[in-house]
């Protein structure tokens, strides 16, 4: 039943941030499932509160599997330990403490309190990783950060750095959609912007609760007033970090509908800030070669996916994949864990995580 709970909950994806992804499955005393509930952020109502309703009075004396910790604080709706504490729920077994302040505890405490039996750490780290946008939200105070790279096996991204070059297979273009859907943010460089003109937007055909944000670090502040990003950004929330001091073109943008703050593109701690200060839970970063080395170095990479076509690309002029300062030493080089490849048309899809700080 715990499975069947995170089965409910990632039927939400993309449809709950900046709140965490929640299922619930009701069973009653006999050990028929009688009740179940996913969360969605317009639904409003818990996905707690939607299986205990659809259970009714047979929940009395059952046991609730939720994906994550009820919360016990009033937010937008009333406390879900409330509505279990009074539909007499006799066990909750919940993979995971709720990383969230207002929670991270509390609902167990409660649930307890009121002699319901609490039963945690099946199938934890299932959980954490559904949820891990959240966590990281939560935990670290940002949005989480997964870079993604279109790549040739030699590491190239393009021809050159004047040359727009698609390189992926098209199974491998509708994977990364996939991924696009899967986040509130995509964030690409100034460069990146000027040579391929993107247009930035979420193709996968399923449902998102708000549109995708574009995102440009453009330090020289480049990025064409006929640009797609530019022209669109009165219906698609466009967002312009940048060190440039030329107020005019800032305003040119900003009466395009474009939003310019007052911030470094180069300072990615306080770019991280402002965004989740925009309630942006998760930020897909898109390259090119200088972003995806800046966020490396500045340790500030949750995932990372690299979509390999069967190419080889070669030569010195061509741009590789990360730039930045690099590792000064093999210590210091990021080290993916956690690895899953999974191939999409000719494409190999390569994703793992970088290892935690000791």
């Amino acid at each position: 039943m715990s499975r069947r709970a995170l089965e409910l909950a990632a039927a939400g994806k993309g449809l709950v941030s900046p709140n965490p992804l929640v299922g619930c499955v009701v069973v009653s005393k006999s050990g028929e499932i009688v009740g179940e509930g996913a969360y969605a952020y317009d639904a409003i109502a818990h996905a707690e509160v939607i299986a205990l309703q659809q259970a009714g009075d047979k929940a009395k004396g059952g046991t609730v599997y939720v994906s994550l910790e009820p919360h016990s604080h009033k937010g937008r709706t009333a406390p879900c330990t409330k509505a279990l504490i009074r539909a007499g729920i006799k066990r909750v077994v919940a993979p995971v403490e709720d990383p969230n302040p207002l929670v991270a505890g509390r609902g167990f405490r409660e649930l307890v309190e009121h002699g319901i039996e609490v039963v945690t750490g099946i199938l934890a780290p299932d959980a954490q990783k559904l949820n891990e946008k959240f966590f990281v939200w939560h935990e670290k105070n940002r949005p989480f950060v997964h870079l993604k790279l279109a790549m040739s096996v030699d590491g190239r991204i393009s021809l050159s750095n004047s040359v727009s070059t698609t390189i992926s297979d098209p199974a491998a273009v509708s994977r990364v959609h996939d991924i696009r859907n899967d986040n509130d943010a995509i964030l690409i460089g100034g460069n990146t912007a000027f040579v391929d003109d993107p247009s930035l937007t979420d193709r996968s055909g399923q449902k998102r609760r708000r549109p995708l944000v574009r995102i440009v670090l453009d330090n020289r502040l480049r990025l064409p007033l006929e640009s797609k990003l530019v022209t669109t950004a009165l219906s698609t929330p466009t967002i312009v970090f940048s060190g440039s001091e030329n107020r005019d073109r800032r305003k040119e943008l900003i009466d395009r509908g474009v939003d310019v703050p007052d911030i470094d593109a180069r300072d990615l701690r306080s770019v991280l800030s402002y965004l989740r200060e925009k309630d942006l839970q998760s930020v897909l970063v898109e390259g090119g070669t200088n972003v995806a080395g800046a966020f490396l170095d500045a340790r500030a990479v949750d995932k990372v996916t690299f979509m390999m076509a069967p190419i080889i690309i070669g030569g010195s002029e061509a741009p590789v994949a990360i730039g930045g300062h690099g590792a000064r030493s093999l210590i210091d080089a990021a080290r993916l864990e956690e690895l899953t490849i999974s191939k999409f048309g000719e494409d190999i899809e390569l994703t793992g995580y970088p290892r935690k700080s000791e």
